[in-house]
């Protein structure tokens, strides 16, 4: 895929794994629509970035609508989707909730099936296109106190695995991208990046992996990739 004015949406746009890569898709020349919650915070990114924002809490399907709407009267289509919106908290198994589930799983499960299934509509539409779901290697081995987060992961891996097969006959292609530890504002509740760790990936590491996955010719696509810090500990 040529990167050249192609139409990006990138959930979780504002900060962390998403600003990186808004920074760096937006480098390469592409149309990039960041998506946040807070609507100053993604204004400010998005003028920071030269890209477009809109404040979207992706838990909510008629924010998500509301989002389509306007890609649709603006850009006329989408090429890329980057599914990169996810929160995440950590509780021993003693002290679950149904509510910790219903929390979790609104936005890194439900949301991003509603957001791929508008995504999807529309690149059907023009035979072409790429998904790409930000999960975790908590998608495939799961790890103490994390039954929720992982359990949301393992969700998403399965279902980008199912939207692979049901999109390849529409030259649609869907990837898989899942980080190890990067500090970003990810379980912090007042939303600040946490400060970079020598030995941990940065927020960049996965932002030039998601532009190598997206620049390989479309013949061909990686169905899923894990990046890992050499050694974190």
């Amino acid at each position: 895929m040529q990167l050249e004015n192609t139409r990006i949406l990138i959930t979780g746009g504002s900060s962390g794994l998403g600003k990186a890569m808004a920074e760096i898709l937006r480098s390469a020349g592409a149309r990039v629509l960041i998506l946040g919650r807070d609507s100053e915070k993604v204004n400010r990114v998005a003028d920071e970035i030269g890209c477009w924002g809109l404040a979207c809490d992706v838990s909510k399907e008629n924010q998500i609508h509301d989002v389509f709407a306007q890609i649709d009267q603006t850009w006329g289509g989408l090429d890329v989707l980057v599914n990169n919106a996810g929160i995440g908290y950590f509780h021993p198994i003693e002290s679950l909730a149904w509510a910790q589930f219903e929390e979790i799983f609104h936005t890194n499960v439900f949301g991003a099936a509603i957001v791929g299934r508008e995504a999807a509509i529309r690149m059907k539409a023009q035979s072409k296109g790429h998904i790409i779901n930000v999960a975790s290697t908590a998608g495939s081995r799961g790890f103490k106190e994390g039954s929720v987060y992982a359990a949301s992961k393992f969700a998403l891996k399965g279902m980008t695995q199912c939207w692979m097969h049901e999109l390849r006959p529409h030259n649609i292609r869907v990837t898989l991208l899942s980080p190890s530890a990067v500090p970003t504002a990810f379980n912090v509740g007042t939303r600040e990046e946490k400060p970079l760790k020598d030995k941990l990936l940065t927020p960049m590491e996965l932002a030039y992996t998601l532009k190598s996955v997206l620049e390989m010719d479309d013949r061909g696509f990686i169905p899923e990739v894990e990046v890992w810090a050499t050694n974190p500990f």
